[in-house]
């Protein structure tokens, strides 16, 4: 810790709220790539109010052809990256505060990114430029790397490391206290089968968020939607059945989350396969919808596949997050899996296969990693945590993949605090203005540990 910073910190507090509000009222979801924009245009206005509030702060900066922004202060030969990202899942639904209103009622500040990840990123410019203002002079250059496409594909993390300088040692904001050094493999992939069909169905938004709704066409009277939905028993659901055209409309609304921690929303999508399964379609629409039944149950880890699967970097997670069904059959099921790390990204699309008799189409994987806890990084980092909560806590293995994998020797380091609830990817998602000062306190220490 180091005073002057804090009461620098401290000073800024109003600066830094007011920051992060004009931050989250830009829905910087993915967009449409346009020039100089390359994830989309919202995202590009995120990354550029970024850049322009640290140079108001007096740090220099780069915008990297709109894929990444970096934040520069210090000298020497060696580089300390904190790394953030700008962009946002969709808001979803269930929202009781304007997802982009960045409302602020009792001390908490609502909106998409208050805590994944623009809080933590407006937390680390302006933990950087009080260390500036201070004086202190570091040993290694300090960068904060803001990424653009974290939540869709890593495009970003591939132009930099393309383009850039690779950190020497780096932690990412994005995670968990005390300090994240170990993380599940995370593999995307995607089905289709082709097939004459009766039923549509949409749901989802991302593979990595927990799908809270899923609208059905389904061929078959309303009397019948309504038998299976009670006697599927899901009160955990909330079911919309109306008549419609040649048979009935089904919607239903559970709770989204992030793929990660599944346990914390209410898959609609599985619950959807579980009630239609009880009609008894008839033909491949009926086959179908049984195999995907069977597939995933109402199961968190990828249980009646046969991938539940626990080692010491965490137990498999499983979520089947977006589906698009129409007259043509199915031509996308998009499935998130966080896989222990002994386990191979193989063994899952062959069980995945196997299991859903459907076409493999897409993928996407990232490894996963593991940085001792008796490094220089993570063991600075966890009595950085120990100075200023008082609180002596080994580091953890988590399913969240975090921008730590997209370089050698990084881990994440917060901004969730044990104890306190942590909704990313769901609806009002929030952070309160004592944390988001906290985080600026933790990071400017974590910078000072490891650069000074």
């Amino acid at each position: 810790m180091n005073k002057l910073v804090e009461t620098i910190i401290e000073r800024n507090r109003e600066k830094l709220i007011a920051s992060l509000q004009e931050s989250i009222r830009i829905p910087s979801v993915e967009g449409a790539a346009e020039e100089g924009a390359p994830f989309g245009r919202a995202v590009d206005e995120a990354l550029r109010h970024a850049l322009a509030t640290a140079e108001g702060l007096g740090l220099s900066t780069t915008n990297m052809e709109g894929y990444v922004g970096c934040i520069e202060h210090g000298e020497g030969e060696e580089m300390l990256g904190v790394i953030c990202h700008m962009d946002v899942v969709p808001e979803g639904t269930g929202w009781e505060h304007p997802p982009y209103g960045a409302e602020i009622e009792d001390g908490i500040m609502y909106g998409r990114g208050t805590l994944d990840d623009k809080g933590p990123a407006m937390a680390a410019i302006y933990a950087l430029a009080a260390i500036k203002e201070a004086g202190i002079p570091l040993r290694r250059r300090v960068r904060v790397i803001l990424g653009t496409n974290e939540e869709t594909g890593w495009g970003c993390m591939d132009y930099y490391r393309k383009h850039g300088e690779a950190p020497t040692l780096a932690f990412t904001p994005d995670g968990e206290y005390p300090v994240v050094n170990s993380e599940k493999g995370i593999l995307h992939t995607t089905f289709e089968k082709k097939f004459e069909s009766r039923i549509r169905m949409k749901a989802g938004t991302r593979p990595n968020v927990v799908a809270g709704r899923t609208e059905a066409f389904l061929p078959v009277c309303e009397c019948k939607v309504r038998a299976a939905v009670e006697k599927a028993g899901l009160d955990d659901f909330t079911f919309e059945i109306n008549p419609a055209e040649g048979g009935t409309q089904l919607n239903v609304i559970g709770l989204d989350a992030h793929a990660s921690t599944p346990e914390l929303g209410r898959n609609s999508l599985q619950a959807a396969f579980a009630v239609i399964d009880l009609i008894g379609i008839e033909g491949e629409d009926g086959e179908m919808i049984a195999r995907l039944h069977e597939a995933f149950g109402m199961g968190l880890h990828g249980e009646a596949m046969g991938l539940d699967v626990t080692d010491a970097s965490g137990r498999l997670t499983l979520n089947p997050g977006v589906i698009d069904w129409d007259e043509n059959g199915i031509s996308a099921l998009k499935i998130d899996v966080r896989h222990p790390i002994s386990l191979s990204k193989e063994d899952v699309k062959a069980a995945e296969t196997k299991a859903l008799g459907m076409e493999l189409v897409h993928e996407h994987a990232q490894h996963g990693l593991y940085v001792p806890a008796d490094s220089e990084l993570v063991s600075k980092l966890l009595a950085v945590y120990a100075e200023r909560t008082g609180k002596y806590l080994p580091p953890l293995a988590i399913g969240g993949g975090t921008y730590a994998r997209a370089f050698d020797n990084a881990v994440a380091f917060g901004c969730e605090i044990p104890g306190v609830p942590a909704p990313v990817h769901m609806p009002n998602e929030f952070i309160s203005l004592d944390d988001l000062m906290f985080n600026a306190h933790m990071i400017a220490d974590a910078i000072l540990a490891l650069a000074e």
